[in-house]
């Protein structure tokens, strides 16, 4: 089984900041026992830039403009894998940095090749550390936070199992840090309304992701068919617990028993939306009930500036996104398709505004 294991950055740093190779050396000799089980595993690490932040020690604290948190993450980047290097060697293994940036899933070929160079990597007896390429990444389509690349790794692999490891013991019905008597919860799909539960902002001040993050890749990876388990990961023998699924070792959110196939996964997770497509309620029901194309008839609204080919959100007349596509049809254009019937369109449109084949209905996806 292939076992996605990401770790937050208070995880892997120290208070000031220094990467914590205590922490990283439990880590690697947890994969190492996975190994040793026969499984293949792929670390998703954060801490770059926090490690890049102590090495430089900048006047004023840690800078919140991106271009220079960007260049510090240049700094840290090396001096984080260094560790990493360290500790999986003493057990034994190899690392292979994996920098991967939006574009890396955003474009099919991309995504195929990315794929192609991590299973290589698990063949080849390598532990791949995973993080995203902050330092040249640009700041308004770079993903942020890693939970969101772990989940997209474990969809692209077909992972069997993703571990969020955190400052915290899991999900709890409450903020913990609020209410001292919230409770573990120990178990939820990926509709469960345990979702709406207090989830907070980030768990640290160094970090990107928090619970809310972490709830989002797990009912991502929930539709990718990969279980995914929220844990603590200062717990001793945590990785070991997440596979062999014992009993209070985090939160442990089911996958769906249907998974959509790897094309649909990709137009789901993978692609950032470039617009929006706002229908009537026709429409709506012609694409969750009878998984149709969507046509120019049904359509109320649009909005953003995509062209053909590009990712869509497709939302009911109440606002609510219910579904995302392919659009085969140019935004620029939405005054000769929007609300017209098929046989009202210029002969170089096509009659399907985004075609079936292209369409992933997510209702269900999103929390009640």
């Amino acid at each position: 089984m292939i076992v996605v294991a990401k770790i937050g950055t208070s995880s892997v740093t120290r208070d000031g900041g220094d990467v914590d190779a205590d922490a990283i050396a439990k880590l690697c000799g947890e994969v190492a026992s996975l190994r040793r089980q026969g499984h293949e595993v792929v670390i998703v690490t954060s801490g770059a830039v926090t490690a890049g932040v102590a090495a430089m020690r900048p006047e004023g604290g840690r800078p919140s403009d991106p271009r220079t948190l960007q260049a510090l993450s240049s700094i840290g980047q090396h001096r984080l894998m260094r560790v990493y290097d360290d500790a999986l060697g003493a057990e034994g293994l190899l690392a292979g940095q994996v920098l991967l940036a939006p574009l890396d899933f955003t474009m099919r070929r991309q995504y195929l090749h990315a794929r192609e160079t991590l299973l290589r990597l698990l063949e080849l007896g390598v532990v791949p550390v995973v993080n995203e390429n902050d330092a040249v990444a640009d700041d308004e389509i770079r993903y942020g936070d890693n939970d969101h690349i772990a989940a997209l790794v474990a969809n692209l692999l077909g992972a069997g199992l993703l571990v969020l490891l955190t400052d915290t013991a899991g999900l709890y019905d409450a903020d913990p840090r609020l209410v001292e008597r919230a409770s573990l919860v120990e178990e939820v799909t990926s509709n469960d309304a345990a979702f709406g539960a207090v989830a907070g902002g980030p768990g640290s001040p160094g970090g990107s992701g928090g619970m809310a993050s972490k709830l989002a890749a797990a009912r991502m990876a929930a539709w990718s068919g990969v279980r995914t388990v929220i844990a603590a990961a200062r717990r001793p023998g945590v990785l070991d617990d997440a596979v062999a699924g014992a009993a209070g070792v985090g939160t442990v959110v089911a996958p769906r028993e249907r998974r959509l196939s790897a094309r649909r996964l990709w137009i789901a997770f993978a692609l950032r939306p470039a617009g929006r497509i706002v229908v009537d309620d026709g429409a709506r029901r012609a694409l969750v009930e009878r998984e149709a194309s969507l046509l120019g008839a049904g359509v109320l609204e649009v909005s953003g500036d995509f062209g053909v080919d590009d990712a869509v959100e497709i939302a009911g007349s109440d606002g609510v996104v219910f579904a995302k596509g392919l659009a085969k049809v140019p935004a620029s254009r939405r005054g000769e398709w929007a609300g017209r019937r098929s046989h009202e369109l210029p002969e170089d449109l096509a009659a399907e505004i985004v075609h079936r084949d292209d369409l992933v209905v997510l209702v269900g996806l999103h929390a009640p």
